[in-house]
């Protein structure tokens, strides 16, 4: 039976997992917005494009794979930057671009939103720099094969895709039948030959190895390996770590549970574990500065295998075309290390509460606490800024989801993520589920428009707002009282109300003190989340979190350096 192209896209769009497509509407994407509920999706409608894409970010990284509708130009260009950060950041996003129509390209009209010289293929050239691929649609005779192609690759790369619809392919129709068999995206399998030369290789390192570990990358869950990493945890019972943009990646009640390393920002007994090992086997590593806390730390050595998505690399040996979740399973089901000479003692890390005697809610004391008011299952958000170093020393309660954007780094960012993450949650029936958010006051200031969604589709995350006069960390960078890293002092706790929200559907908070503070992580009310929230939390304008001030340290020594 024959479909309309927007009916056939939007339910390949469900039958992958997505329930709701974030985005704002324009004259080139209207009418496909009207088959939206065609397929059992939901319109979001969110404040402007970047917001949007931060928000499709986040409701990525909870559900596993999202979407966001834009129109031609102004729209898509609006949304690049969030889109760029999920490329750099291995966030799968399938971005639908509403463009003119096939005709007024052929004949180079000078439309609205153009450039004004005729040509139209110049913001999806844009695109292909931060795109794993580009669908565009020109004739329905292809349509399915390249929206099935295109939303596969999303998938299996874990990166964001363009697909362009021009308004007069919208309701061309194409048939309907393709949509009975479901897009296969299952990963394909490795060359056995080579998987099983690799797993080798790998086996008779680790039974050679006299103290090895494991150390956990954001990419492995990123490239959904965390199964087989817990399945490995558990079969070789090897101390497990995590880096910062692998935290929450592994449970931090596992027994085997070592802590956060990254180099000199580490606990120094984490990096005294992990730097005296003779075999670390990262799982997805990503080693750029804020990751290694300024390449500080040495897992690159020749006592390193790394399993990527797309090669593995054992010491000085790279094997190229393997994935590394069938090599993890073929490790899982043949190791043995009952009679190697293995070191696998362990002592947990307990979280080592600062205990200064100020009243001030100082950074390195908050993040202890943290732990204590953190409970299972609960996803944290934090911004780039001193909320994405401090969480470094919070220990997670079980099944903790951490999203933060360690690599791209772009503030504000996580405002729009917690409302993504909030609606995946919800979408996924999981309605207990508490979502929290730590953002500065300067980043709050870049995206707290996203706040006017969330009180729209009646989220109700927690979100602490750091107040702490400014850019902390551009301070430790340079200027530490330069004027342009000031900000507008904002009645922060007025925002909800501003933004429309009811009477009685949300709550404020001001906190300045550490008793303020410990006494509201103690209110049953506050932990229930059956309301919007919001806490303003001020802290010293010249307080750092310990791990941020070292990374930097850390850069400002290496950036100094001759040649």
């Amino acid at each position: 039976m024959p479909v309309n192209i927007a009916d056939y896209l939007f339910t390949r769009l469900h039958q992958i997992g997505i329930r709701s497509v974030h985005g704002v509407p324009g004259d080139f994407n209207l009418v496909a917005l009207d088959y939206l509920p065609n397929a059992g999706l939901k319109w979001v409608g969110n404040v402007n494009e970047l917001n949007a894409g931060y928000a499709a970010d986040g409701y990525a990284r909870v559900n596993g794979i999202s979407a966001v509708m834009t129109t031609f130009g102004v729209g898509e260009l609006s949304a690049i930057n969030a889109i760029a950060g999920a490329y750099a950041e291995n966030i799968p996003i399938i971005h639908i671009v509403g463009t003119p129509s096939t005709i007024s390209k052929q004949e180079e009209l000078l439309l609205h939103h153009s450039l004004g010289d005729g040509k139209f293929n110049v913001f999806s050239g844009m695109y292909k720099r931060i795109s794993c691929a580009i669908g565009e649609i020109h004739d329905p005779y292809n349509a399915a094969s390249v929206i099935d192609h295109t939303l596969r690759q999303c998938w299996l790369k874990s990166r964001p895709v363009y697909i362009s619809l021009p308004t007069d392919m919208v309701q061309k129709k194409i048939e309907g039948e393709y949509l009975k068999v479901p897009i296969d995206l299952n990963h394909p399998d490795n060359d056995a030959a080579k998987e099983d030369h690799v797993v080798g290789v790998i086996l008779r390192n680790l039974t050679a190895a006299k103290n090895p570990i494991i150390l956990v990358d954001g990419f492995a869950s990123r490239h959904r390996v965390l199964e087989e990493v817990h399945s490995l945890i558990d079969k070789t019972k090897l101390p497990v770590f995590v880096t910062p943009m692998g935290k929450g990646a592994v449970d931090e009640t596992h027994e085997n549970y070592g802590g956060l390393y990254a180099g000199v920002g580490s606990h120094p007994e984490v990096q005294g574990l992990v730097e005296s090992s003779d075999l670390i086997l990262t799982i997805g590593p990503i080693r750029c500065d804020l990751n290694t806390a300024g390449f500080s730390s040495k897992t690159c050595h020749l006592d390193a295998i790394d399993f990527h998505s797309t090669h593995v690399t054992v010491r000085d040996s790279e094997y190229l075309g393997i994935h590394m979740r069938g090599v993890l399973r073929k490790i899982i089901k043949q190791i043995d290390l009952s009679k190697s000479q293995t070191n696998t003692k362990l002592t947990p890390r307990r979280v080592r509460e600062n205990r200064d005697s100020s009243s001030a809610i100082t950074q390195d004391w908050f993040w202890s606490i943290v732990s204590r008011f953190l409970r299972d299952n609960d996803i944290v958000i934090t911004d780039a800024g001193t909320a994405n170093f401090g969480i470094w020393e919070t220990k997670f309660p079980k099944g903790v989801n951490a999203l933060s954007q360690v690599l791209w780094g772009s503030i504000g960012y996580s405002v729009g993520a917690c409302q993504g993450a909030a609606l995946a949650a919800r979408d996924a029936g999981d309605d207990d589920r508490r979502t929290i958010l730590f953002v500065g006051d300067g980043s709050f200031q870049l995206a707290c428009q996203e706040v006017s969604t969330i009180i729209r589709l009646g989220l109700k995350p927690i979100i602490f707002v750091i107040c702490n006069d400014g850019y902390t960390v551009e301070r430790l960078i340079h200027g530490m009282d330069a004027d342009y890293n000031d900000i507008q002092p904002w009645l922060f706790t007025e925002v909800i109300r501003t933004f429309g929200a009811a009477e009685g559907s949300y709550k404020t908070y001001k906190v300045k003190t550490k008793e303020e503070i410990s006494t509201l992580f103690e209110d049953k009310v506050f932990n229930t989340c059956n309301i919007l929230q919001l806490v303003e939390l001020h802290m010293p304008k010249y307080d750092a979190p310990n791990a941020l001030k070292m990374t930097f340290e850390e850069i400002a020594r290496r950036n100094s350096r001759n040649k």
